[in-house]
């Protein structure tokens, strides 16, 4: 038996490490570390409820519009604050359009790489590249020419011997199944896409304030003024116009890159549809409500738990049946280790109980992560896009269904390719479809209030401490672009006594808990083969069809700022 460790898993946010035991060149055995402290938390102990999401999006420096979002919504929750409407269409514009943004950088430039040989592209013919390309996508850029320059921008690079983002690519293995022609296509697009994401991101500066780190969200609304005669206003009747104009640039991205790319890399990867499978359970929060009320019978994404991979059954989702485990993860057990808390009175109190320096192996028979071990009713879940169009699918969403069969349709393949390492990919694109169909919607309605004089985008009712009762608990929901997110606030005499988040990684990167159930991430690296050991790009394949945001299921300073440093060996 062959001992793999993967550490540190690159192209992801946060630090990560793999285990995995190799017998007969497959994965017998996995396990999931976070190597960093989760400790935000504590720092919102005791602060201003109201500025709660200030400090909860600096969980992660990608994942910070999810975060400000889900904290406001708890706050909100606990206080019992109705959000006007334009609020509401404002929040889903700047969480919808950081769904497609975040979708498409993931695939092009943390995970592509898995799939797609750059080297190989140098020996292409990019007269057949074109071909390739027109085959599959309505793109001006396909000429054989922009393929060829694409193609020396490329060769310079390694003729320069600085490699820069390409070093570590593990060029030449076997794994790599794309023709010369695809890899050439692919290495454009990747190219195509970083002068995308610059510009559509846009929309979160005009939106937002800045980006990261949006600055208009408040507890009952938002700051974005409306005004049709005030130019000084955000939303007038001059950002409606480039709102409209970002916006069509994503959906035409979407449509005439990434999705056709996913689909045509799945079609050269199709053993990847049967390899990668998690828990088989998923858990939709729901999110994307209508303009009109918040109501979640009107959620684009439905509300729901999908077991087994029954996708003929949607069990409704109870809250209060979500609980963490630190069983198997470096803290202290208040409730004992074979209890889990709800997170609504969970802590976040350190204890590393790992080897010490230098060590080759986890004590994978104790704690051995940073990160906790959600669960619903008892069980592991997946979260993410994959559970989303799963648990739309199964619900019978008619965008969801339309758009999910349509990939299905292209690659000749049933849903039950779905529950899959390349599945997973290909519901990520497709939900990047039907999200950029929703977009223009909530601007029109944006428009159609300015017009009418419909600009109220904040509700100032329990704004003043002293209209809040003694004390109040809520909780806040969000599907963000890697899954369930839920932040819980307790607050106490005007400050926040207690503050727990659930975030997707933490769900899907989780270790084992109690009764040795395995997490997202170890469940899905079972039975993968691979090929080579020392290059093990089978086990960054599955990793990276998840997306993993580590930061935000750990965090590196405790509430007085001190650094953990948890030694790893490479």
């Amino acid at each position: 038996m062959t001992r793999i460790v993967v550490d540190p898993v690159t192209r992801i946010e946060g630090h990560l490490r793999i285990e995995a035991n190799l017998e007969g060149g497959k994965i017998l055995d996995a396990w999931s570390c976070g190597t960093m402290f989760r400790g935000i938390e504590l720092v919102l102990k005791g602060r201003d409820p109201r500025e709660a999401w200030i400090w909860a999006q600096r969980i992660c420096g990608v994942c910070t519009v999810v975060h400000a979002l889900a904290a406001v919504r708890a706050v909100e929750n606990a206080l019992q604050i109705e959000v006007p409407e334009n609020a509401r269409v404002v929040r889903n514009l700047i969480a919808g359009a950081q769904m497609i943004h975040d979708h498409v950088v993931h695939f092009y430039h943390l995970h592509a790489l898995d799939w797609v040989d750059i080297a190989s592209a140098l020996k292409a013919d990019p007269a057949k590249t074109s071909q390739l390309a027109q085959s599959i996508s309505n793109s001006e850029k396909s000429s054989a020419s922009y393929f060829r320059g694409v193609q020396q921008r490329i060769k310079g690079v390694f003729d320069s011997g600085r490699l820069s983002l390409f070093a570590s690519g593990y060029w030449g293995h076997p794994a790599y199944l794309l023709p010369p022609e695809a890899n050439l296509m692919a290495a454009a697009h990747y190219l195509e896409a970083l002068s995308w994401q610059a510009d559509f991101i846009r929309i979160q500066a005009v939106l937002g304030g800045k980006n990261p780190h949006p600055q208009s969200f408040l507890v009952g609304g938002m700051t974005t003024a409306m005004d049709a005669n005030e130019p000084g206003a955000v939303i007038n009747p001059e950002t409606i116009p480039l709102m409209r104009d970002l916006i069509r640039g994503a959906r035409n991205f979407v449509e005439e890159y990434y999705l056709p790319d996913v689909l045509a890399i799945g079609s050269f990867y199709r053993d990847w549809f049967t390899r990668g499978e998690g828990p088989g359970n998923f858990l939709c929060y729901g999110d994307y409500s209508s303009p009109d009320h918040d109501d979640p019978a009107t959620y684009l994404f439905p509300r729901g738990i999908v077991r087994g991979r029954d996708l003929n059954t949607v069990l409704p989702v109870d809250t209060a049946k979500i609980t963490e485990s630190v069983a198997r993860a470096w803290y202290e057990d208040p409730a004992g280790p074979a209890k889990s808390l709800h997170p609504s009175i969970g802590e976040t109190n350190p204890r590393y109980a790992g080897p010490k320096a230098p060590y080759d192996h986890l004590d994978v028979d104790a704690k051995y992560s940073w990160i906790k071990a959600p669960r619903y009713d008892g069980l592991p879940m997946e979260v993410g896009p994959l559970a989303r169009m799963v648990t739309g699918y199964a619900a019978g969403s008619g965008e969801i269904r339309d758009a999910v069969d349509g990939a299905l349709k292209t690659l000749n393949a049933p849903p039950a390719f779905l529950f899959s390492t390349m599945g997973r990919i290909a519901a990520r694109a497709v939900e990047a479809k039907v999200m950029a169909a929703q977009l223009d919607g909530w601007v029109d309605r944006l428009d159609d209030n300015l017009a009418r004089g419909k600009t109220t985008i904040f509700n100032p009712a329990h704004w003043d401490p002293a209209s809040w009762p003694a004390s109040a608990s809520g909780f806040g929901l969000h599907e963000a672009p890697r899954g369930a997110l839920g932040h819980w606030v307790e607050i106490e005499n005007k400050t926040i006594r207690n503050y727990q988040a659930v975030v997707p990684t933490t769900w899907n990167a989780g270790p084992r808990d109690a009764k040795g159930q395995r997490g997202a991430y170890e469940a899905a690296l079972l039975n993968t083969p691979v090929a080579f050991p020392d290059r093990p790009l089978e086990i960054l394949r599955t990793v990276h069809s998840f997306d993993p945001c580590i930061a935000c299921a750990v965090h590196v300073i405790d509430a007085k700022g001190r650094e953990y440093t948890i030694p790893a060996k490479a």
